[in-house]
């Protein structure tokens, strides 16, 4: 097992070992994967089998959760209840897993050089979905770097250089490798993106042996910046062909998780945007809403969920928040919902801070009046689309817009003297 999961052949096991390749192939082995494909209830084959090993570990790691959650649950009081702000922590049972996205990253992340793409709009859970990514390398003893876009100065992201020195000193930081970027920069051949590649080649990846994951959030930061971010994403682009032929890349893995979609053209062979496995994070549907009930104790059924969900809509976070106060206030759900959109209401701090920021661009704001006013979706131009939805303001329906919910409309449909 150890051979096959080391990817040798027969052969090489047998002169390893010390047997021959036919009784290792044809006896044993037969025997072996026969056995493993009875206990992991599936036909598992020499080929195929880790792939079979890590569904079964996801099953069970899953079952765990399930039963972690309902004792959880069961001690849940109002005064351990935590207040859902940021993503949810490892380990908490508030946690709700959307489809096979987790099972599909985790697969994802074990093969070498791989690329992951998590799109989602603000609030979606896509640094939820990262922190178990990275965990999952860490139980695989991989090395694990997270770098979050918006904790950087508008004066290092809005410049190339300056970016990708503090890139290599931010991951040599974490890795806990001493600073050298002085030492490899060569500004006098080399430019940004070859300096910053012969530093991970030649430091980073020699000193560490180990696979390392690499995460970066919130990498539409940089989508403002047109000389910046085609400049950047070329480059990761250019690691992850790198790892498809020299083992030192492969030993890199990539996790990119960003909130819209890039407004400006980007050369198709060198965006990562079209590389890797893409993961998208939507809404939660009925079910998903539905279990987070449960897990907050709350004896919901179809309707208490609808009435949510009709103003709202699967939104992770406005939902989370509803079934908090809900729960640790002991506030009716159909006086929640009447007083929603009020200065009283349980959104008011988050929907004063989305009108506050639409204040400050007139544009903007008229463009998002346009778009709660109308009963359709409408167009508007493609940096209006990305800044609204980076703001989490609007869902896309094709290549139109409408409000992400019933929510939105009716508090901004109120607030029109502000724009």
């Amino acid at each position: 097992m150890r051979g096959a999961w080391d990817n040798k052949t027969y052969e090489e096991i047998a002169e390893t070992e010390g047997y021959s390749s036919s009784y290792l192939s044809k006896d044993i082995g037969n025997k072996f994967w026969n056995n493993l494909s009875t206990a992991l209830q599936e036909k598992v084959s020499k080929k195929n089998f880790k792939g079979a090993l890590q569904r079964k570990w996801c099953k069970h790691t899953q079952v765990n959760l399930i039963q972690y959650q309902t004792q959880i649950s069961e001690s849940l009081t109002t005064k351990n209840l935590a207040f859902p702000e940021g993503s949810v922590a490892l380990g908490s049972p508030f946690y709700v897993k959307r489809s096979r996205c987790e099972s599909v990253c985790y697969e994802t992340i074990v093969k070498p050089g791989s690329l992951i793409r998590i799109k989602g709009a603000k609030w979606m859970g896509k640094t939820s979905l990262v922190n178990r990514i990275l965990e999952q390398g860490r139980n695989s003893d991989y090395k694990t770097i997270y770098l979050d876009f918006d904790s950087v100065e508008r004066s290092i992201v809005q410049n190339l250089d300056k970016l990708l020195r503090w890139l290599c000193a931010m991951v040599s930081r974490q890795l806990k490798l001493a600073n050298k970027v002085n030492d490899y920069w060569d500004t006098d051949i080399l430019g940004s993106n070859d300096n910053c590649t012969v530093y991970f080649e030649e430091y980073i990846l020699a000193e560490i042996t180990k696979e390392i994951v690499l995460a970066v959030d919130n990498i539409d930061r940089l989508f403002a910046y047109e000389e910046v971010i085609e400049d950047f994403l070329g480059m990761l682009r250019s690691w992850h062909e790198k790892g498809k032929t020299y083992h030192c890349w492969s030993r890199l893995k990539l996790v990119l998780a960003h909130s819209t979609e890039v407004y400006i053209p980007l050369d198709i062979n060198q965006s990562p945007f079209n590389a890797g496995v893409p993961i998208l994070l939507e809404e939660f549907d009925d079910k998903q809403v539905k279990i987070l009930a449960n897990l907050y104790q709350l004896k919901w059924d179809k309707f208490e969920i609808s009435q949510l969900m009709d103003l709202v809509g699967g939104h992770p976070y406005l939902v989370r928040l509803a079934m908090y106060h809900v729960k640790n206030q002991n506030i009716p759900l159909e006086k929640l919902l009447q007083n929603a959109v009020s200065e009283t209401g349980i959104y008011s701090n988050s929907l004063r801070r989305l009108s506050n920021i639409l204040n400050q661009s007139p544009e903007l704001s008229s463009a998002f009046a346009r778009v709660v006013q109308s009963d359709e979706p409408i167009a508007l131009n493609s940096l209006q689309i990305y800044k609204l939805h980076s703001l989490n303001l609007v869902k896309y329906q094709q290549n139109l817009v409408s409000p992400r919910c019933k929510l939105y409309r009716n508090y901004f449909i109120n607030q029109q003297y502000e724009y």
